[in-house]
């Protein structure tokens, strides 16, 4: 089903690019102490979890997955773990592969279709708090993982419950629309990034692609064509999107899940949402006119924004809460 959403944006910050950047800027950092653990992973690689707390068997447990070159810094994490926090649950955020600050050991890193390690993460707490009710929140790269998994998987998830906000439904067409006017902006400033990380993973260490041409692939699809596609199993970026877009997964999912998006999102073009008829019976969709990528700031105020997302998502998880 798709409805409107009840998210009235701020007067003051109406716009997507507004929306989207502000938060970064203006997101209150919350002090959190946060417990670590590096969970080791079937294939000799690892990811590394943050923990609100050390919960017990029947606790509710939230995981957290994060978009593309986040982290538990980023401000979003923040806010939510400190969210999930205030009302009782324990939340773990995981790194995908070389997100935490330390370089993973495999070639292999973490894409858009990445769906194994989230299936061993649930997997693991599920052993370990067969009691505890277990909901998912994804954000944007994180987001579509999570939906192909939770279509993959089915009646069979492990998820009592999940939340996905600003998700890139169709890969292309957010490839598209980030190689297009001020949305270059964020390209420009995820591509470098991902530069970067390629360039300090494999100073003194052979790459598995070459590595001389490396700064000459500017937008994301010369950049997934050339690395991502070669590095992860995928004959091209065409084949790579092709197979990793979530909106082809989303009529199989049965756990109840929330979809926050915008239309507006400098991220992903209009055009590029599921329609009613591509959802499950267990898929609500709540789509606002305004909101950017991750952003959602509401208030009349602006020295005293309200962050929306942090309101709205932990009252989803809350009106999902039983045994399990």
């Amino acid at each position: 089903m798709i409805t409107k959403s009840r998210f009235i944006p701020a007067p003051w910050c109406r716009g997507a690019h507004a929306q989207t950047l502000l938060p970064r800027i203006i997101s209150p950092r919350f002090p959190l102490d946060l417990l670590d653990e590096r969970l080791e992973l079937p294939d000799g690689d690892f990811v590394d979890l943050c923990w609100t707390n050390t919960p017990e068997d029947g606790d509710p447990v939230i995981a957290i997955f994060h978009g593309l070159e986040g982290s538990v810094h980023s401000p979003y994490a923040n806010g939510i773990l400190h969210a999930i926090g205030q009302r009782g649950w324990c939340g773990v955020f995981m790194h995908f592969r070389g997100c935490s600050g330390v370089h993973n050991r495999l070639n292999r890193s973490y894409h858009s279709g990445e769906t194994g390690d989230i299936r061993f993460l649930i997997k693991t707490l599920s052993r370990r708090l067969p009691r505890s009710p277990l909901f998912t929140i994804g954000y944007s790269l994180g987001g579509n993982a999570l939906l192909k998994y939770l279509g993959e998987s089915g009646s069979g998830s492990g998820v009592t419950a999940a939340v996905t906000v600003s998700v890139p439904f169709l890969l292309n067409r957010g490839a598209d629309r980030l190689d297009s006017g001020f949305s270059r902006f964020y390209q420009w400033y995820l591509i470098r990034s991902l530069h970067r990380k390629m360039q300090a993973k494999y100073n003194g260490r052979e790459a598995p692609v070459n590595m001389d041409d490396l700064k000459s692939y500017r937008n994301f699809w010369t950049f997934d064509h050339h690395i991502t596609a070669p590095v992860h199993g995928f004959a091209s970026a065409e084949d790579y999107y092709r197979r990793s877009s979530s909106r082809q997964f989303l009529k199989s999912i049965q756990s109840p899940t929330l979809l926050i998006q915008s239309k507006d999102d400098p991220f992903l073009p209009q055009d590029a949402l599921p329609a009613a008829t591509e959802l499950s019976e267990s898929i609500l969709l709540e789509l606002s006119e305004h909101g950017g990528h991750v952003g959602f700031i509401a208030g009349n105020n602006p020295l005293r924004p309200r962050f929306w997302l942090l309101q709205r998502i932990p009252d989803f998880i809350a009106e999902n809460i039983r045994p399990r």
